[in-house]
């Protein structure tokens, strides 16, 4: 019959000598043998007690359970049915806290500040580098680019999601209003322009309707502006324009 030293034992099955004296001396695992010089010696049979005490301590049981479970009497196919079914229930646990772990981390991500990344990602052309620094360079110094830089330094990917949306509903009723025929003075197309003002007044920085007239001759006059808005629908950006200057007049005339 073979045997193997506690050294062997050790090296075998990954455990420490130490570990092994510990479960000799408290009754879970006593070697069947002993040497002519006194040292320990295991047989298969009790590899196949050890094999048995690994799997249940990885699966956290405490020592003296395990012992109990060893020396119950059950076969070798029952402790099998029984692991398994502990591992199958620590399984489902596991995937509920990785669950839990991943909505902690996406409520977490969605709290950061978006990075250009995620911007260019979401707007596209509208913020490459060469835009971004250009705009910087020209406004950089004004109250409303510093009012702007103020206001979405903490928005996160969420936070530019719903201005993309809010953005996006804006172009819609205008594209609406021109291809309805509309005209660009019609309480359509001005109510679509009030609510183009008030979403850059909301998201990013204070706009009076005069200075709205100013962004409206810039939509025409930038060939980058118009070209956002025609590729929408040919001639929205001069639409757009005069849209603006109607809505500025309509408030101003009001009071």
């Amino acid at each position: 019959m073979a045997t193997w030293t506690v050294g062997q034992v050790a090296d075998l099955f990954g455990v420490t000598v130490r570990t092994l004296h510990h479960y000799d001396e408290i009754g879970l695992l006593v070697p069947s043998e002993r040497s002519r010089a006194g040292y320990r010696l295991y047989t298969d049979e009790d590899l196949q007690r050890l094999q048995q005490v690994v799997v249940y301590r990885r699966l956290e049981l405490p020592l003296d359970e395990i012992a109990t479970l060893l020396d119950g009497g059950e076969g070798a196919a029952e402790h099998l049915r029984r692991q398994r079914a502990t591992v199958m229930s620590r399984l489902d646990e596991l995937h509920e806290l990785v669950v839990a772990i991943d909505r902690a981390l996406e409520r977490e991500m969605s709290n950061q500040p978006a990075t250009p990344e995620d911007l260019k990602e979401l707007f596209g052309d509208g913020f490459r580098d060469e835009y971004q620094q250009e705009a910087q360079e020209r406004w950089g110094e004004t109250d409303a680019w510093k009012q702007s830089a103020s206001r979405t330094k903490g928005y996160a990917l969420a936070d530019w999601e719903q201005v993309k949306a809010e953005m996006d509903a804006v172009n819609a009723a205008f594209v609406a209003g021109l291809t309805s025929g509309q005209p660009a003075t019609s309480e359509v197309a001005m109510d679509a322009a009030e609510r183009h003002r008030r979403h850059i007044q909301d998201r990013f920085y204070d706009l009076s309707h005069d200075f709205h007239r100013g962004l409206a001759d810039m939509y025409v006059s930038d060939p980058r502006f118009a070209k956002t808005y025609d590729d929408l629908a040919p001639g929205l950006a001069a639409y757009v324009h005069d849209a603006i200057h109607a809505n500025a007049d309509r408030h101003s005339a009001g009071g």
